[in-house]
């Protein structure tokens, strides 16, 4: 048919013509690109042997591999629904995800087959492990044909599902189509203008949104280079895997790109070769992007997209890159910023951004929250923008946030970026809560590099730096702040925590 279109076949469509060159960088060695295609082959052959048919949904909760790689694209190309595990979440939601979205397998690392096992109790759904003693993903890949002819998928068929992070509760199921799968690596082929020379690493795992685009899909779409580190990464193993491996190009968030800080600048010297980094996942704090221009002396270029868009949607240019800013639209994403009436703001001006976007997801999985956040076209992130002269984005945090005292718009970011100036306090956040009398006010949540005397550096920065009507009402020092694995703060943890001691 000539309206069939596989994201698999179109992301590896470079794969006969480098067969020789190096795809994926791993802990046993590299996986060339015929090396890979052969084992996505593989790998959809290892599956339909297990009766995954077109339109069925796995779970894949793996170590950050080529197998790994394989699978997902094995999936794509068979027509199947890949659907990337966190393996970080509550235990209870793993029961909710597997009944709710109908998985017929999911492929598991062997230390979650246990905790998989008694959540798919009840269910149809099959866990399978990666490797081991008896049948295993593994076994079955390395005996499977190296052949596979492409499932005749369309553009809008369903490819992958993502779950969100959990900032908010329970995960929603985003589901994403062969065309947006294809669209992998915008941000590296438009913005830094990445060609096949390109190495790059990304220290989030690969169900991470970010990192499936530009640590993954993105580079191998590109025909580039990716590194993966199969473990949880540590800053220290970072560090030896860009001295190792050489990349121009790292992804990273602004948690991590702290814990690095905290190594001091002797041992990020291995950093300076690094030509680009990348921020996303939360809004990077100024103090961050100030200490690693001393410490490296490059910029850090913010980026911003959401599960929802699958590849970005704002993004800074290098040698383009303003504190605190976001950045720009990428080609064919369109943005409107809205105000509590749904009327288009100035610049200057803070609205709720809606977006059109090349990669959009189809929708969730359930009918009721596609219906309240997708409109003719646009879908409505939730996050707060600003927008200068120029047409940079600014991100001012969730909608949902941005409070009205004594007539002024108060905005937890700016709460946040006054009393990180203070080198004393590693972190903060600030959260509304409402308080006795049902008046919503602000908490702020800080970690200190002092322990005991976060509260007190706190205050006194809110003090000196804020007006009055934007001090928190209560300042609460914390060991450490709550967060998904992906990196993003819980805040509405933070706000149980604080309703707890309120209601005593």
């Amino acid at each position: 048919m000539s309206d069939t279109y596989n994201a698999a076949e179109i992301v590896l469509g470079q794969a006969a013509r480098l067969k020789d060159k190096s795809a994926l960088i791993h802990s046993g060695g590299t996986v060339s690109y015929g090396e890979l295609l052969s084992l996505v082959n593989r790998a959809a052959n290892a599956l339909a042997a297990l009766g995954i048919v077109r339109g069925a949904r796995v779970g894949l909760m793996m170590m950050d591999s080529p197998l790994y790689c394989a699978a997902f694209l094995g999936l794509v190309k068979a027509g199947a629904v890949a659907i990337p595990l966190n393996p970080r979440l509550p235990a209870s939601d793993y029961g909710f995800i597997l009944a709710s979205a109908e998985l017929q397998l999911v492929v598991s690392d062997s230390e979650h087959m246990s905790m998989l096992s008694k959540a798919a109790a009840g269910t149809a759904t099959r866990i399978l492990c990666v490797s081991g003693p008896g049948e295993s993903f593994e076994r079955l890949v390395a005996a499977a044909p190296a052949v596979f002819t492409a499932a005749p998928t369309l553009r809008d068929d369903p490819a992958f599902w993502l779950l969100s992070s959990g900032t908010t509760g329970r995960p929603k199921a985003i589901i994403h189509s062969h065309g947006n799968c294809a669209q992998g690596g915008k941000l590296l082929s438009e913005v830094i203008g990445a060609d096949e020379s390109a190495v790059v690493l990304g220290t989030s795992k690969l169900f991470f949104t970010y990192c499936l685009d530009n640590a993954f899909l993105g580079p191998i779409n590109i025909g580039a280079t990716t590194i993966l580190i199969d473990s949880w990464p540590e800053p220290e193993q970072v560090v030896e895997q860009i001295a190792r491996h050489r990349p121009n190009i790292v992804f990273s968030v602004p948690t991590f790109y702290r814990r690095l800080l905290n190594l001091g600048a002797p041992q990020l010297a291995p950093l300076k070769n690094v030509a680009y980094f990348y921020s996303a996942g939360e809004r990077l704090p100024d103090a961050i992007a100030l200490a690693w221009r001393e410490a490296v002396g490059r910029e850090i270029h913010s980026c911003y997209g959401m599960s929802e868009s699958f590849v970005n949607t704002l993004a800074c240019h290098p040698g383009r890159q303003r504190l605190g800013a976001t950045g720009l639209p990428l080609d064919g994403v369109q943005v409107r910023l809205l105000d509590r009436e749904d009327r288009e703001v100035g610049a200057g001006e803070p609205g709720v951004m809606w977006i059109k976007h090349p990669s959009l997801a189809l929708g969730y999985q359930s009918p009721e929250a596609t219906a309240k956040a997708f409109r003719d076209g646009w879908f409505c992130t939730g996050d707060l923008f600003v927008r200068d002269a120029d047409g940079c984005y600014y991100h001012q945090g969730r909608a949902d946030e941005l409070l009205r005292i004594a007539g002024q718009w108060v905005k937890p970011a700016e709460v946040e970026e006054a009393v990180l100036a203070d080198q004393g306090l590693r972190e903060a956040a600030c959260v509304v809560v409402p308080d006795r009398d049902g008046f919503d006010r602000l908490a702020l949540f800080v970690v200190s590099a002092r322990p005991g005397e976060g509260k007190a550096i706190a205050e006194t920065r809110c003090e000196q730096d804020l007006p009055q009507y934007s001090r928190p009402k209560w300042i609460c020092e914390v060991g450490e702040l709550p967060r998904t694995p992906t990196g993003k703060v819980q805040r509405f943890r933070l706000r149980e925590l604080l309703l707890a001691e309120l209601t005593k």
